[in-house]
């Protein structure tokens, strides 16, 4: 065998490694989950409000709480992070200042989550008066999320060739309705994509959610954006961490860690449903 076919060989089975032990630790993961929570799983345990210091009772007001923040954090992120990736791509001269703005973009990319809670605390939280509420919490993984949604949109418009857009200016169109009727319809597969892995992210999230949003227990459901809510990932963290009666809490821990992975790969599934919606109509 030729030391190319022999490079060649290596280079496969490498390949083909690293996506078993990928699918390998999310199999365990989920038999680990599976194992342990799926006996507490019923439609009382996602209807039912915690009682008895939270070692009974279901998570029914952390699920809720969760979706609020998603639903405020796709309303937030996702115009803006859009917006941003077409003034970048299609209205700006690329130059020192936009390098200097994408470098921007890709570090705050890597900013550990706590830090933009500690921030979404010091702005949303204090200075500008909404306390730890909904929108706090929205606002805040909003920011965290930005910079995936902007790369992300901003790939998928580059991806986009250029003669599509120079037709389109050709016909008599003005540049908006090049971008609004030609370039996004094309480039939303990819927009979708690097969304819904920003917002999936921000699902799982406890850091920034502890500072601006959620509560240890509630009574009752939020009733506007200003409430504070309980959500799935500090629900978790505190039963798991604060609780008085680990034992009990114990089959809560895990069924709630299957619900928010649930949720996450439900988002996940529904995005790719949609893109290849997408994908199919483009081709006709």
């Amino acid at each position: 065998m030729k030391r190319g076919q022999m490079r060649e060989l290596i280079a496969f089975w490498c390949v083909r490694m690293a996506i078993v032990i990928i699918v390998a630790a999310l199999g365990i993961i989920i038999w680990f989950l599976g194992k342990n929570g799926l006996s507490i799983l019923s439609w009382e345990f996602l209807t039912e409000p915690p009682r008895e210091g939270m070692t009974e009772g279901g998570i029914f007001p952390p699920l809720v709480g969760t979706l609020y923040l998603i639903l405020g954090t796709i309303i937030c992120a996702l115009p803006l992070g859009v917006l941003a990736a077409i003034y970048l791509t299609e209205y700006t001269r690329q130059g020192k200042v936009i390098r200097v703005i994408r470098l921007g973009i890709n570090n705050l990319a890597g900013v550990p989550s706590v830090v933009f809670g500690l921030f979404g605390l010091a702005f949303f939280v204090i200075y500008l008066g909404f306390g730890v509420s909904i929108l706090s919490g929205s606002l805040t993984l909003t920011f965290m999320i930005l910079p995936t949604i902007i790369r992300a949109s901003e790939e998928a418009l580059l991806a986009v060739p250029q003669t599509f857009r120079e037709a389109s200016l050709a016909l008599g169109a003005t540049r908006w309705q090049t971008i609004y009727k030609v370039v996004l319809p094309q480039a939303f597969p990819g927009i979708l994509t690097g969304s819904i892995l920003g917002i999936g992210r921000a699902a799982g999230e406890t850091a920034p959610i502890i500072f601006t949003a959620a509560t240890f227990y509630t009574p009752h459901l939020p009733r506007s954006i200003f409430d504070p809510v309980m959500a799935l990932p500090f629900h978790l963290y505190v039963l798991a961490t604060e609780g008085t009666h680990l034992e009990k809490t114990l089959p809560i821990q895990y069924g709630t860690a299957i619900v928010l992975l649930g949720l996450v790969l439900g988002i996940n599934l529904a995005a790719i449903v949609w893109r290849a919606r997408l994908r199919r109509k483009k081709r006709w």
